[in-house]
């Protein structure tokens, strides 16, 4: 059987991308991914020297990746404190198998690791927040996620808090976006006032596709066979992923033309809303946009919230 050599050097190639049409060897192609994260890093700012960040890692691939590239090649470059954090919803059946790997794999890498509930910080698991509504685990799940990593990130010291979303993660969320009708995110407006209440974000991954990072984690034994969240199949995201794959497969290319006319649209499109301030939650202090968070809504009247 003849193999494919690399586009750089004689090894066999283990990758092909399909948009520059280059096949990689597994040098090459880890190779790649540290320089493409680099970058996304450097243009975020980069990082300081003795840095905090807080990783929020929920066990899969995408954070496996993000947390060892942090660990084995920013860390001891910048001597950056690293503190892993992964949110345990209360999915029975998945979330005790991937805390597990978690937990593995954040030892393995010697990253201090917590985890946070939904049981200790809402007295009720994920399951059930959702009893009778299960169609809306993403919206429940997600804005209760956000609201524990964010308040983690804080009580930890953190200068930022870091997430695995890579680049189809970000062709889907511009896609929801309109499919929402979501007009502060599809013009880019960034409300102003979060200092001092909300830990900056980071996205290293961001520039590569799933792909690169599934690629990546295989090749650096950090693919582990884990479930999949049972609550998958009601996400709006579910059926976003399929179309946006789909167009990837058919014209290559396609993820990153979506994220790149996203930020030149919003270039384009800058002060074009009204300029909004955060204030905090009467009822918790966390940072809001309105009056009451959202957190606060579903936790307050679950079953009134559509």
């Amino acid at each position: 059987m003849t193999h494919l050599s690399c586009s750089h050097c004689p090894g066999p190639a283990v990758y092909l991308d399909r948009v520059s049409g280059e096949h990689l060897c597994e040098e090459h192609l880890c190779l790649r991914v540290e320089a493409t994260v680099r970058r996304t890093i450097v243009a975020a700012g980069g990082f300081r020297r003795g840095e905090r960040i807080v990783v929020a890692f929920s066990g899969g691939k995408d954070s496996s990746v993000l947390l060892h590239l942090l660990a084995t090649v920013f860390r001891p470059e910048n001597a950056l404190e690293l503190v892993a954090v992964t949110i345990d919803e209360g999915i029975a059946g998945y979330r005790d198998e991937t805390v597990r790997a978690a937990r593995e794999l954040a030892a393995r890498l010697e990253v201090p690791h917590r985890v946070v509930s939904f049981e200790e910080a809402f007295s009720r698991g994920l399951d059930d927040l959702l009893s009778g509504r299960e169609t809306r685990a993403c919206t429940v799940c997600g804005v209760l996620r956000r609201r524990l990593l964010q308040q983690a990130a804080r009580e930890l010291g953190a200068d930022r808090l870091s997430t695995g979303h890579c680049l189809d993660d970000e062709a889907e969320a511009v896609v929801m976006n309109w499919l929402r009708g979501d007009l502060h995110r599809v013009t880019g407006a960034r409300p102003s006032g979060g200092e001092g209440l909300l830990v900056p974000r980071l996205k290293p991954l961001a520039g590569l596709s799933e792909k690169e990072v599934v690629s990546y984690a295989l090749l650096r034994d950090l693919a582990f066979d884990l479930p999949e969240c049972p609550y998958t199949r009601h996400a709006l995201r579910a059926g976003v992923r399929g179309m946006v794959h789909r167009a990837e497969f058919s014209a290559p290319g396609t993820l990153g033309r979506i994220v790149g006319g996203q930020r030149a649209l919003e270039e384009r499109l800058d002060g074009l809303l009204p300029d909004a301030s955060f204030s905090t939650c009467p009822d918790c202090g966390e940072p809001v946009l309105g009056t009451i968070c959202r957190a606060c809504k579903l936790l307050d009247s679950p079953r009134d919230n559509h």
